[in-house]
């Protein structure tokens, strides 16, 4: 049987980077990944002699139109992801218009499935108390955080090629927790909570091994299943668990104190102010707030039905990561790739 030729973007990101390993794990050969030119290659050093990398952008059409020839299979992982307001126009461009230049190269070339990784962000919010399945609608509120705006907009854009006759599906992942690069996304909170950050809050929200985001990637493109989102989540836990079972295994105080709406709200401004003094980008947002205090739950079933699947246990996927981090601490803070399971 002839091997599937197979494109990803976002390949030296944080999922792009396990999604990699588990391809080349399963035995595939004929990977062709995109990178940038100031992309880091530390979460794909020992694969990367079995890769073929492009060095490119998803906003260049006629690039893209020229390295998918020949593709068969189309792994869409490359997004931005920020809280900063003044990024939010460029954040857009990326999500959505880097997706719809997929998408239609994708369509133009007749590539014969696309996974498209979009997010728990580009899914409605139920009323208080409910649970957020994938037949959740979209609903425009003042709460949507640009980031949210942006997947949802580029996954509007996956939902138009399939109308438009692209074979394709959708991936949701929730909070998505493991070992990468220590001073980004969601990686970031085992570098606070590690070290011993004192807040919490009470909100809540699903939370997923990235390795469980990588293999059910590739079991959605292995299978026939087509037109269809699955939400993937491992587990529901507040904030305060997962930051308390961190803490514990890093053995540094748990978080003791407990944020409110009014104070964050006065953190987040002062912050802010602060960022346009140094120029760094501020460490708490408006957006960031609001994520932290909410209560939002995600049901898994049709994940675990559809693949006959059994998420990672999210304590397991801590202590995994947390004894990297200690061992990364002692290394200057380097990138660190959970083993494969």
């Amino acid at each position: 049987m002839t091997q599937p030729r197979i494109f990803v973007t976002g390949g030296t990101g944080f999922v792009g980077a396990y999604l990699l390993r588990y391809l080349v794990k399963k035995g595939y050969t004929n990977i062709r990944a995109l990178k940038r030119s100031t992309s880091k290659m530390d979460l794909v050093e020992s694969i990367q002699a079995q890769i073929e990398w492009v060095e490119g952008d998803i906003l260049d059409l006629p690039f893209l139109e020229e390295v998918l020839v020949g593709i068969d299979q189309v792994y869409h992982c490359a997004a931005m992801i920020s809280f900063a307001p003044k990024e939010a126009d460029k954040m857009l461009q990326i999500n959505e218009g880097g997706t719809e230049n997929i998408v239609n190269t994708s369509l133009l070339l007749g590539i014969k499935k696309l996974v498209h990784l979009s997010s728990i962000a580009a899914i409605g919010r139920e009323q208080y108390g409910k649970t957020i399945s994938e037949e959740t609608k979209w609903q425009t509120d003042k709460l949507n955080s640009n980031y949210a705006k942006s997947k949802y907009a580029a996954e509007m854009q996956v939902w138009r090629g399939i109308a438009e006759g692209l074979n394709a599906a959708i991936i949701n992942p929730s909070v998505i927790l493991g070992s990468g690069f220590w001073n980004s996304g969601s990686t970031e909170i085992f570098n606070l909570y590690g070290k011993g950050f004192p807040f919490y809050s009470d909100g809540s929200n699903g939370f997923v091994d990235v390795r469980d985001v990588a293999k059910l990637s590739i079991l959605l493109m292995e299978s026939d299943i087509t037109a269809e989102r699955f939400l993937v989540s491992g587990e529901n836990l507040s904030f305060q668990k997962v930051f308390n079972l961190i803490s514990a295994k890093a053995g540094v105080k748990a978080p003791y104190l407990k944020i409110n709406a009014f104070l964050t709200g006065i953190g987040w401004r002062v912050v802010a102010v602060l960022s346009k003094i140094t120029g760094k980008a501020p460490s708490i947002t408006k957006e960031t707030v609001q994520s932290a205090l909410g209560q939002h739950h995600y049901e898994n079933q049709k994940s675990v039905t559809a693949f006959n699947y059994t998420y990672t246990p999210i304590e397991q996927t801590i202590n995994e990561t947390v004894a990297q981090f200690l061992e990364a601490q002692k290394e200057g803070g380097k990138a660190k790739v959970l083993p494969l399971n």
